[in-house]
């Protein structure tokens, strides 16, 4: 089955349920079923077949949400676009992928035409509905088939496609609902965007479950998703570190969380020391630190069970799954020793839309005819249980008086620092020493001194990797997805 076969099935099974609470609007099943039937019949009329592109440039909400429903329906690839993307970006992607409908709206109608769109129509949110449609006929897809492309961040390069087929997508989202224990009884709250394959796979596993999905335009304010949560009665959380650490600046004790079951935490790896004040204001709330790129979707989720014990650790292989990581001579290394790790499973994306010699570089051929595995490009350690520990990205480390310095062993200990909220270590040109470590970070400045951060540093580190530039900022640059954009530091 395909994610929208188990979305129909959520629609014939609890019709008259909320499926959808975005803003002041509320969506039953039925709704949904019906406004997507609608978009789908609009799509037919306009010549769209299966194996189409679709793009769809809105703001996260219901029609965003619509956009995706309907393009399952009618067996075209959807690439959903973050509806602040930039006119280089966006001509880029349209260029790339060569949609041949993209829906959006009026505001940015205009951005998509001057955007270098080639053979593409535009549907105008809102005017589809007044159009006189035949009825949509669902089309069957099969797990082979292409179901969407998911345009990566792009923080230091073009951003590459992402193809990701029914098949795998409907099976990591199987595999992750299950550790997460989800229930047609969960009420998820999201406010991550749906361009972001972490955002995407909310509002895709809800309708798979029969539950309801709480969507915000963005997060803006902490105390309003504290509101959200006590409001609609909220199980499941899943938010980035960032999310988390704004959050933490708040007193949970004017609110009623007492509804809430768990919090995911992706995109990044959470500081310790957050992780720690998390369990201590939330004491009852189920913590789980995943690991992933949208490659793969999920690779690694820590038991709740072990945070206290590993909070450092980002777990274990997935349900169904295997990982296992590579020196550079694609040995396998010890307890405790460094290598990239390597992705096995069902989950394993096709690889990058139309650029073979990126595919080639990142996903090889397994053990068995046909199969895939990913080459994730980041480094881990892995401890005498099997539990894995995210070290870097490879093209991320530092390399200064010849030795290799790991920027996130660096910000975690910067975490540790009373005061300080957030930190981000990179390497800067330096005529000595090749590269010298410099930390950006953002804190409380009459508690945090630079003398007393390079103190810190000094006590807990090798002298290599003690940060010889410190520099405190009032925000730190991110991408469209939340992350940290270590390069736009500089």
């Amino acid at each position: 089955m395909s994610i929208s076969d188990h979305i129909q099935r959520s629609s014939s099974r609890v019709p008259h349920k909320t499926a959808l609470v975005c803003g002041e609007q509320r969506l039953t099943y039925a709704d949904l079923e019906q406004r997507s039937d609608r978009l789908a019949a609009a799509l037919g009329a306009r010549g769209v077949s299966k194996g189409d592109r679709v793009c769809i440039l809105l703001p996260n909400g219901v029609e965003a949400v619509i956009g995706v429903l309907a393009c399952m329906k009618t067996g075209t690839v959807f690439v959903v676009l973050s509806y602040s993307t930039k006119a280089e970006r966006l001509s880029h992607i349209l260029s790339d992928c060569q949609p041949r409908i993209v829906i959006t709206d009026e505001k940015a109608a205009g951005r998509v035409n001057d955007g270098g769109r080639t053979g593409s129509d535009v549907i105008v949110v809102g005017d589809y509905a007044s159009e006189e449609c035949d009825p949509a006929i669902s089309v069957h897809c099969f797990a082979s088939d292409l179901a969407c492309i998911i345009y990566t961040s792009g923080s230091t390069a073009r951003p590459k496609g992402v193809m990701c087929e029914h098949g795998s997508m409907e099976f990591v989202a199987r595999a992750v609902m299950s550790y997460l224990e989800n229930t047609e009884d969960d009420v998820i709250l999201s406010a991550l965007p749906l361009s972001f394959s972490y955002g995407l796979y909310q509002a895709l596993t809800t309708f798979m479950l029969g539950a309801t999905l709480v969507l915000e335009a963005r997060f803006a304010y902490p105390v309003s998703l504290l509101q959200r949560i006590q409001e609609e009665r909220v199980t499941g959380l899943p938010a980035v570190p960032t999310m988390l650490v704004s959050l933490l600046q708040l007193d949970f004790a004017g609110f009623d969380l007492t509804s809430l079951r768990y919090i995911t935490n992706a995109a990044a790896a959470l500081p310790v020391e957050h992780v720690r004040q998390l369990r201590a204001v939330l004491p009852n709330v189920r913590l789980y630190s995943m690991y992933g790129q949208t490659e793969t979707k999920r690779s690694l989720y820590l038991p709740p069970d072990q945070i206290d014990r590993r909070p450092d650790s980002v777990g274990i292989a997935i349900p169904g799954t295997e990982v296992w990581i590579e020196d550079e001579n694609g040995a396998r290394p010890g307890p405790g020793e460094v290598g990239e790790l390597v992705v096995r499973g069902r989950h394993v994306m096709r690889g990058y839309w139309r650029d073979p010699e990126a595919t080639a570089e990142r996903f090889s051929a397994g053990r068995y005819d046909g199969e895939r595995v990913f080459r994730s490009g980041d480094l881990f350690r892995m401890d005498r249980e099997g539990y894995l520990y995210f070290i870097g990205r490879k093209d991320d480390m530092i390399k200064t008086r010849g030795e290799k310095v790991a920027p996130k062993e660096v910000e975690m200990l910067l975490h540790a620092i009373p005061g300080v909220r957030e930190a981000a270590v990179l390497g800067v040109p330096d005529a000595v020493m090749g590269e010298a470590v410099k930390a950006f970070i953002v804190a409380d400045q009459s508690r945090v001194t630079t003398s007393r951060v390079l103190a810190h540093c000094r006590a807990h580190l090798e002298e290599f990797m003690v940060p010889k530039y410190v520099e405190f900022r009032d925000q730190l640059p991110r991408t469209e997805s939340g992350k940290v954009f270590k390069r736009g530091c500089v």
